[in-house]
């Protein structure tokens, strides 16, 4: 009798892979695929992150590659079952490349593959010096001219940068740049990490001080050293900054606080780059292989020039400059914006007695906390995930198989949900004149966010201060000019105004590369984030994934980290492996590096 079972099913898949790639059958591999299906590879097929959209593109990769990446020994997980809902069966695989281990995650449906994902584990012969591979601390016996760990940490942070060069220098000590850093530490990469701030955290600690984290802690966690099982749901942003800092020095970090970028080069006749620092009262130069900027993924600030603003008497600043609205108590306040910050800073000055009015120029998706951690996230980042055996690791790859093109129609019966469950909410502030939206699809927040970074708030309390009329509304228009003491917006209304906040947001990482490198590579790099969805904010062709994030770019030896949290976590490892394998000299064959099509 044939046996059906789900997993003989998905292990005759595998059988034919073992059978037909070490062959160059590459077809019959392409025909076990779905005529709607998605190959989603980290690295460990492409030496990129890439999603192949239909058979021809997994043929096309297969014919480039299969021979250099030489997978072998696929195989069904055996930590993990094989699972079967409406249809659809779901597996999660290990496989062998040449030059390293992989794991993966594959869907079928009607027997075919509907997506797969592939990732990169950890180089044969360079593994992480975690868990069995850990250091071995000391060296038992008597040895002469034994270096304790202090004198030793002391040595490296005398001489890299200074007589030695590090292989990598990571350009902002950020959540980004610290993530990375403690990747590479791991991995044995020389990295040194620039950061102009006086301690690590104090990109956190520097902003306004009833901020915390709108993200949950379980979807938060940094690699290797998860939060404590008592941390707060959203972490205040002096704990993070605290965590960081603390973070920075467990992880043994080369971090180069209080230290100014000056000018960045690349050496094409040393095939590296000159990056130029000023630290303790010194500029000096650094050359390291590769470059990674981690400044996050904006620009300058943001803020608009409108006419009369040099004749205002009052404060004005952009919102990130603001920290708190205490020495504003009893006067009248106008906040330009109303995304994440534009909300925080509303509630702010409502806490502190300040009659603020919230301009409001375009419509702005909500969500709610509470649902958005119930029905959007609760299912991969929980407790009750973890009860369910999913733990973020697990819960990066689940979220990660799911390719771009498909995760709207993923993300919209969620967000219908929401529309239900925030029924009231929903109605009070449309009632108060606020223009809600849940993007041009009903895709809703993370879609906005992968799309464009920008038009959505979630929602930790502020939407009811706009919905009951605490915090007052003017939507749908703009600031036209600025008075002595009030602006004038361009309906014709004039709103007395002793402070203007400008939660505007910021401008293109572009800027950033084109005064610290060249405006010619900042071009060649091209625009940052976005999925060329042909969205507002995302223009088009459709990219498959985020525009040069943790990814070789169009600029050798020139790479962006950044993103939240749970991305910095997640894609660090992938960066981290690319950057080891150059480290060491091993072939990276490159497929799919995409090309430029808008500048900024």
């Amino acid at each position: 009798m044939l046996d059906t079972t789900n997993e003989t099913k998905i292990q005759q898949i595998l059988d034919t892979f073992n059978q037909s790639l070490p062959k160059s059958e590459f077809k019959r591999v392409a025909d076990l695929f779905h005529d709607d299906c998605y190959w989603r590879d980290l690295v460990s097929f492409t030496w990129n992150i890439k999603t192949l959209e239909g058979k021809a593109q997994i043929l096309e990769m297969l014919e480039h590659q299969g021979k250099l990446i030489e997978a072998t020994k696929w195989a069904l997980d055996p930590r993990e079952t094989v699972t079967a809902d409406d249809g659809v069966l779901t597996a999660w695989l290990t496989f062998d490349t040449k030059l390293a281990r992989g794991s993966g995650l594959m869907r079928v449906k009607e027997g075919k593959i509907w997506t797969l994902l592939t990732t990169m584990v950890e180089l044969k012969g360079f593994e992480e010096e975690i868990g069995e591979n850990r250091p071995q601390g000391v060296e038992h016996g008597a040895h002469v001219g034994r270096k304790t760990w202090r004198e030793g940490r002391d040595e490296e942070a005398q001489t890299l940068g200074y007589t030695t060069q590090p292989f990598v220098v990571i350009v902002g000590g950020g959540q980004a740049g610290i993530i990375l850093g403690a990747r590479l530490r791991k991995l044995g990469v020389p990295a040194i990490i620039i950061e102009k701030n006086a301690k690590a955290g104090d990109s956190w600690r520097n902003r306004y001080k009833n901020l915390c984290l709108h993200d949950p802690v379980w979807y938060d966690h940094l690699p290797y050293l998860p939060f404590p099982n008592d941390w707060p749901v959203f972490t205040p942003k002096d704990k993070m900054g605290d965590w960081l800092e603390m973070y920075t020095k467990v992880m043994e970090l080369n971090y180069w606080h209080s230290t100014s970028c000056k000018k960045i080069h690349f050496n094409e006749a040393r095939q590296e780059w000159e990056v130029t620092v000023e630290r303790e009262g010194r500029e000096l130069t650094i050359k390291p292989k590769e470059l990674v900027i981690a400044l996050g993924v904006s620009g300058y600030q943001s803020v608009p020039k409108i006419q009369g603003h040099e004749s205002f008497l009052g404060d004005q600043f952009h919102s990130s400059k603001f920290a708190s609205a205490e020495h504003y108590r009893g006067k009248k306040a106008v906040v330009l914006g109303s995304n994440n910050s534009a909300h925080d800073i509303c509630a702010a000055m409502i806490e502190d007695g300040v009659d603020v009015t919230m301009i409001q120029r375009s419509s702005t998706h909500i969500s709610p906390s509470k649902t958005l951690m119930d029905v959007v996230l609760g299912g991969l980042y929980s407790e009750q995930a973890i009860k369910n055996g999913i733990d973020h690791h697990k819960a990066d790859l689940i979220f990660a198989s799911i390719p771009y093109k498909v995760l709207p129609a993923f993300q919209i019966p969620l967000f219908e949900e929401m529309k239900i469950r925030d029924a009231d909410l929903f109605a009070r502030l449309e009632k108060a004149g606020f223009l809600l939206d849940f993007g041009v699809d009903g895709s809703g927040l993370f879609m906005k966010y992968l799309r464009r970074g920008s038009g959505y708030y979630i929602d930790v309390g502020a939407s009811e201060l706009v919905a009951n009329g605490s915090v007052k509304l003017k939507s749908g228009v703009n600031i036209k000019e600025i008075k002595p003491r009030s602006v004038v917006l361009t309906d014709g209304t004039e709103l007395e105004a002793d402070v203007i906040v400008y939660a505007t947001g910021y401008g293109s990482m572009n800027q950033w590369l084109a005064d610290l490198i060249s405006p010619e590579v900042a071009q060649r790099l091209g625009k940052v984030w976005g999925l060329g969805s042909d969205t507002p904010k995302d223009p088009g062709p459709w990219e498959g994934e985020l525009r040069n994030m943790w990814k070789p770019t169009q600029v050798p030896h020139l790479w962006v980290q950044g993103g939240n949290l749970h991305q910095n976590r997640h894609y660090s490892q992938f960066l981290g492996l690319q950057l080891k394998a150059r480290y060491e000299g091993l072939q990276t064959p490159v497929y799919g590096a995409a090309d430029v099509h808008h500048l900024s």
